[in-house]
């Protein structure tokens, strides 16, 4: 999950060292409990030994999709908007996150997460 902003750098790495496959989502629908962005790696890559070769116009038009998509969705959304470098010390998995969150909900408590 991309909850730290570690996840992107983690992806580099692992493609430098030779990994033979990486995990994205499109941006839209990208970042916090899900994926780094496809269209930021992409990019990243262009041009280099690790060139994907994917269209970053082709990849707009997806993501543009699907923002219109996630609008749809918006109520099962959770409560981060960006990065939260606290979970870099506190080491809580995303899953868990989304996990906690959606139980405080049920118990009218989602403003206890903070």
């Amino acid at each position: 999950h991309a909850t730290t902003g570690m996840a992107e750098m983690a992806l580099l790495k692992a493609i430098e060292a030779g990994v033979d496959g990486v995990d994205t989502a499109i941006s839209s629908m990208s970042a916090t409990y899900g994926h780094p962005a496809t269209e930021a790696l992409v990019a990243t890559l262009a041009g280099t030994e690790h060139d994907t070769g994917l269209d970053i116009l082709k990849l707009e038009n997806i993501a543009a999709y699907f923002r219109e998509v996630r609008k749809k969705y918006h109520a099962f959304e959770g409560q981060l908007k960006g990065y939260d470098s606290r979970i870099l010390v506190a080491q809580v998995p995303g899953g868990m996150l989304t996990n906690l969150e959606s139980q405080l909900k049920q118990q009218n408590a989602a403003d206890k997460l903070d």
